[in-house]
């Protein structure tokens, strides 16, 4: 979807139409969750710090976000998906990945699928859609950011590789801001530039990552859309408006996000056996905490009591901005972000919210 929030903010308030909007906390702590392509023209990004936003656009207007509207539009958007296919696998509330060789309406062409979900979509919700249609997820997903808004590129199997050569490294699916830096460094700016390097030599730099980055540099992803993917942690997270190293003042938040994630626990019939703690400091460095169990954590006493026995086991020094509870159904190592989110409190300066 194109700039999904602010998009549906300009939809249901027509004072907000035509201007810069951003959807998020306009305050000293806040961040853009969504920017509208008129707030973009002055260079407002998700994700950027409210208070420079405003320096960049000071007539922007902010709103507060509203989630539950959010999540009715997108449940209509994947109801449509769902009519042409099975294999949806979500990305977010407004993205995801489809695949349609075999679809409900027997259409031999993808790009027309992507024609007629982008035309039902706009009829259904009052919003705009970009689709990337192409053979494989990376160049789908890089190819449904290349027009965006409203916008439809095609990626075929004889232009993938060449494609891929003239594409900017901050332009790859999966490599961020710090991979992108840490490329620039070695000399890897573009896709041409990253073909380059041996599988071995990309592993030995980035780990684990090399391998997908070598075979995206060839075009190559051979991950099918998985349609049932297993969830494995939930979470709840809340920010500070002030840091704070007074555990009296934790402890009660703690609580409220506690019964977040047994709620949902609850609701949903998750099973996760390790609980995991994390805390984010004032000079943004992150760090979790965990104790695993032999059967599985589901009642409220059992999470909040390990919760506030791991955030005693931490120094409060530099003052937190941040603390999150959540469970893991496995005992690896996983990014937050993957988890289920159920409460941002106030957005923070690194959310990737949409």
């Amino acid at each position: 979807m194109d700039a999904f929030f602010a998009s549906i903010e300009q939809r249901d308030n027509a004072d907000y139409k035509g201007k810069p909007l951003a959807v998020g906390y306009s305050g000293a702590r806040g961040v853009v969750a969504a920017a509208s392509y008129e707030a973009r023209r002055y260079g407002v990004r998700s994700a950027m710090a409210s208070t420079t936003a405003l320096r960049k656009c000071p007539h922007l207007i902010f709103v507060m976000p509203r989630f539950e509207v959010y999540k009715s539009v997108s449940r209509q958007i994947m109801d449509i998906f769902h009519e042409y296919t099975d294999l949806v696998e979500p990305l977010s509330l407004d993205e995801a990945f489809l695949d349609v060789t075999e679809n409900h309406k027997q259409m031999a062409s993808a790009t027309q699928i992507a024609q007629e979900i982008k035309q039902k979509i706009q009829h259904t919700t009052g919003l705009t859609a970009s689709a990337g249609v192409s053979f494989n997820k990376f160049l789908a997903k890089i190819a449904s950011d290349y027009n965006k808004p409203n916008g439809l590129f095609v990626v075929k199997p004889n232009d993938a590789e060449r494609f891929v050569e003239t594409l900017s490294i901050e332009q790859f699916y999966g490599v961020g801001k710090v991979t992108a830096e840490r490329m620039h460094r070695l000399g890897i700016k573009t896709g041409a530039d990253l073909k380059q390097w041996s599988e071995q030599d990309l592993v030995t730099k980035f780990g684990k990552a090399g391998h997908s980055y070598y075979q995206n540099a060839r075009a190559i992803d051979n991950r099918p859309v998985e349609w049932q993917r297993i969830r494995k942690s939930v979470s709840s997270e809340t920010t500070f408006e002030s840091d704070t190293d007074n555990y009296e003042e934790l402890l009660p938040e703690l609580e409220k996000l506690t019964r977040e994630v047994i709620d949902y626990v609850a609701k949903k019939g998750f099973k996760g056996r390790t609980v995991s703690l994390k805390i984010k400091f004032s000079d943004f460095k992150v760090i979790s905490r965990s104790k695993t169990f032999p059967t599985h954590v589901s009642d409220y006493e059992t999470l909040f009591k390990t919760g506030a026995e791991l955030l005693q086991l931490i120094d409060l020094t530099p003052k937190i901005r941040l603390i999150g509870i959540g469970v893991k159904n496995n005992e690896e190592e996983e990014s937050w972000a993957d988890a289920i989110q159920l409460r941002i409190k106030f957005l923070e300066d690194d959310a990737q919210l949409n």
